[in-house]
């Protein structure tokens, strides 16, 4: 079966690397995303991965207790890489030849972020790393992944969340009432005031008519199942309506 989507950008949070939260980085989650990623490969799409750093580092505390922003920022900023360098290892141990890239220089333990060059490793089929979000304080991963996303043509822009399946009206967690949506456009995600990323980066996807599609990381096969076009967690996009997907 050909993929629905040939080039996708995965956005993993931090806490989802921290796993049950027992250590900042799980080697079992690093492992069963290793799998779950390879299963891509296997049909031909191109990869690349934006991660967050919140397991290793959050900002906000530190600001409230007088932190200068700018400071907590890049201290952010070097968690992504720490937790690039771990998911890193951890795909090339399942068989998967990849290239860690920065936004910030570091060239002995990454290369700089070229856009070019970015392309050309996915081309080649390797999945590329990306970290330290925009390499500017005050924006943050997401905002990075949007950017990446529009920068190196992506079909989609495909978030994982921990311990939820899609884009909820309320938080299910703690509303029963809570009614998940197949789809939202970007308009009503912003009106409803809905968590899926930052408002500076959801306003750039719509801009830029990139699609998101929110959905579990928790259920084994998902990435497979959406890339080959099966209906999966939630899409938002700038259409109100869209074609149907392969039900799942």
């Amino acid at each position: 079966m050909q993929p629905r989507y040939k080039r996708v950008l995965l956005k993993l949070s931090g806490e989802a690397l921290a796993g049950d939260g027992k250590t900042n980085i799980s080697p079992d989650v690093l492992n069963y995303m290793s799998a779950e990623i390879k299963r891509l490969l296997a049909h031909g799409v191109q990869v690349a991965i934006v991660l967050g750093g919140g397991n290793i580092w959050r900002g906000g505390p530190a600001i409230k207790a007088g932190m200068e922003p700018p400071q907590a920022h890049y201290m952010g900023m070097l968690a992504t890489i720490i937790n690039a360098l771990a998911l890193q290892d951890a795909l090339e141990r399942n068989g998967m030849q990849t290239r860690a890239m920065t936004a910030i220089k570091m060239d002995e333990v990454a290369e700089s972020y070229i856009r070019r060059r970015a392309v050309r490793h996915m081309e080649k089929g390797r999945v590329v790393i990306l970290a330290a979000g925009t390499g500017n304080p005050y924006f943050t991963t997401d905002s990075g992944a949007a950017l990446r996303a529009a920068e190196l043509d992506a079909d989609v822009i495909l978030m994982a969340k921990n311990r939820v399946d899609g884009v909820y009206s309320a938080d299910p967690r703690t509303n029963p009432t809570a009614t998940k949506f197949d789809h939202i456009t970007y308009f009503d995600a912003l009106t409803r005031g809905l968590t899926i990323m930052d408002s500076t980066a959801l306003t750039f996807c719509m801009d830029n008519n990139l699609p998101i599609i929110v959905f579990s990381l928790d259920t084994p096969g998902n990435l497979e199942r959406i890339v080959l076009g099966e209906q999966v967690g939630t899409l938002i996009s700038n259409a109100s309506t869209e074609a149907p997907a392969t039900s799942a």
